[in-house]
């Protein structure tokens, strides 16, 4: 939605030493994981960032280092509002705005490309045309060999002056949320003709957020039912955007807790009401929206980024690595100047620092890279206090990390752990730490897996070990195949031979040959190279002890379709039980 018209030049600088301020008292919490319920898996594509047509420093050199150390793995372009009125064949817009050079789709894919970050692209519903869309998808993945994944048909449409407000440029004579979703039929009917493999998202409200809810003129139901009912059996994924309302620090750093499980349930009823599980959550667009360039917005960042993916997101993308700022609102939070600039890095305007400068939100994301990364499971963790978040992963390899994050300014806070279904080693665990209005991440070893001090207004992230027990798993995986040549579909039934429920499951296993997951049933499945990581459903989190639980996938194999080895069930090893194998021709 934000856009903002200011040209860019490079500078490159070093980052200002540490400072932390001190406590001016301490309190207690405690938090609890269970590292045997996994809510989710960490996504291929979770940690986005939006970059803008408008941002002249968006291909530099020094882009795609920042992209990398802050650990994104998605970058959406032409850039909000710009995307409706952008013509990527001419690379120009309609809307009139600036356009800064350099900043052409294929340098964006490169840049992209070596962060080790996927793309993710929004076409122009506003002002262009299926058949443009079409043809951009050729360019992309039949001409040019990019393999561009994730498109979004659309930015902001339901800002169209449909409801009344309008900043979303739309050239269709009728406005509605029908017109917007019989057009997307033929967006995606024109683009997978070109591609099938590309997920096509469609553009929905913000559960609670305006117009959600309003039926407009003309209209029989709401933006989302109406979008949903006539287009939602097509659409591989849905699109929110997230800038919650604050009206100071404290009130933001509720938000996450406050408002995400909600808007996901809402989003996830919408779904199943019109389509099926198989269609996912996007958030290609999330800010604090508050106190934009200092401390609250770098405890936010990642306390939303992790609550959105435990509740089912499969990208969020911070609205943007650049944004620029007129210097007009200039205040002092926390210590710290904001500079009112929606940038994870400055813009290098004369009121700000120098460009490329790192604002909180930056570390605030990094921190995210030393919890875990993709497919790794994130466990429940539950805190006592209102002032500190938890986050836990369990890792492939049965070690737990967790974050803890610490909203109160001016106290630090003592936080007693506890273990469910893991038993950490009694060695000091390493601790990375990001303190108030800080410039760096520090680490050291430091407290114990039971007990560990975070400083006011901080992020810590432990990392703890498995110790004697900490990494095993009473489970077994039987394994059916059904294959013939080119392709097969299988089945896998994990047993629980243990004496307790398994709440929340994460099977991971890797192919020894070339075989390809194409889709799935009971399970998200999703794949990385030859190793492949399969989530419950909601419907069958539970393995009850002595229980089983099954889930199936198709796919695709060209010279080796042997067996898959090294089933883990959240982490820790299970044995192979029963292969079944048929070959037909």
């Amino acid at each position: 939605m934000r856009r903002c018209l200011i040209a860019l030049a490079v500078v490159l600088v070093g980052l200002p030493s540490v400072t932390a301020l001190p406590a001016s008292g301490a309190a207690a919490a405690t938090v609890s994981i269970d590292a045997g319920q996994a809510l989710a898996t960490i996504p291929a594509v979770g940690v986005g960032m939006n970059v803008a047509v408008w941002d002249g420093r968006m291909n530099d050199p020094v882009t795609s280092t920042l992209l990398k150390d802050a650990g994104v793995t998605a970058v959406r372009y032409p850039g909000g509002s710009y995307a409706d009125g952008y013509h990527w064949q001419t690379h120009t817009t309609e809307n009139g705005w600036y356009m800064a050079a350099n900043t052409e789709f294929d340098k964006y894919v490169a840049t992209t490309r070596a962060a080790g970050a996927q793309p993710i692209v929004t076409a122009n519903y506003g002002s262009g045309t299926a058949q443009e869309a079409a043809d951009w998808v050729r360019y992309a993945n039949v001409t040019k060999g990019y393999g561009i994944k994730y498109w979004e048909i659309g930015n902001e449409v339901y800002g169209n002056g449909h409801y009344g407000a309008e900043w979303e440029l739309d050239k269709h004579a009728s406005k509605s949320p029908a017109t917007y979703a019989t057009n997307l039929v033929q967006y995606v009917t024109a683009m997978k003709a070109v591609d099938p493999t590309i997920k096509i998202g469609a553009v929905l409200t913000t559960p609670g957020n305006w117009p959600d809810g309003i039926v407009g003129p003309g209209d029989t139901q709401d933006w989302n039912n109406t979008v949903m009912s006539i287009a939602g059996s097509r659409v591989d994924f849905v699109i929110v955007h997230h800038y919650p309302y604050s009206t100071n620090e404290g009130e933001l750093l509720t938000k996450p807790q406050a408002e995400i499980s909600t808007m996901t349930r809402a989003l996830r009823d919408l779904i199943n009401r019109y389509a099926g599980p198989h269609v996912g959550i996007a958030v290609t667009e999330e800010s604090s929206n508050f106190a934009l360039n200092t401390s609250p917005s770098g405890l936010y960042a990642p306390d939303a980024y992790l609550t959105w993916m435990e509740n089912g997101a499969f990208t969020i993308d911070w609205w943007n690595l650049r944004n620029g700022t007129d210097c007009q609102k200039v205040t002092v939070i926390q210590g710290a100047t904001d500079y009112n600039d929606g940038g994870i890095v400055s813009s290098g305007e004369t009121c700000e620092p120098p460009a490329n400068t790192p604002f909180p939100p930056y570390y605030g994301l990094q921190m995210i890279t030393k919890l875990g990364g993709p497919g790794d499971a994130l466990v429940r963790a539950t805190s006592s206090g209102p002032l500190l978040s938890a986050h836990a992963v369990k890792r492939a390899n049965g070690d737990v990390n967790v974050m803890l994050i610490n909203k109160d300014p001016g106290n630090d806070v003592t936080v007693d752990l506890s273990y469910s279904g893991f038993t950490p080693s009694s060695a000091t665990p390493t601790v990375y730490s990001y303190r108030k209005n800080a410039s760096s991440i520090g680490s050291a070893a430091t407290g114990t897996a039971a007990t560990q001090t975070v400083p006011a207004y901080s992020i810590v992230v432990v990392q703890l070990r498995a110790g004697s027990g900490g990494g095993t798993s009473a489970c077994q995986v039987d394994y059916t195949k059904n294959e013939w040549q080119g392709g097969l579909t299988a089945n896998a039934t994990i047993r629980n031979t243990g004496s307790g429920p398994v709440n929340g499951w994460r099977l991971t296993f890797t192919f020894p040959g070339d075989t390809k997951v194409t889709n799935a049933w009971n399970a998200s499945v999703t794949q990385s190279g030859a190793a492949v990581t399969a989530t419950n459903a909601s419907y069958n989190a539970t393995i009850p002890a002595g229980g089983s639980q099954s889930f199936g996938f198709q796919g695709t194999w060209t010279g080796n379709n042997a067996n898959p080895t090294g089933f883990a069930l959240n982490g820790a090893a299970c044995t192979t039980g029963q292969i079944s194998e048929a070959v037909r021709p």
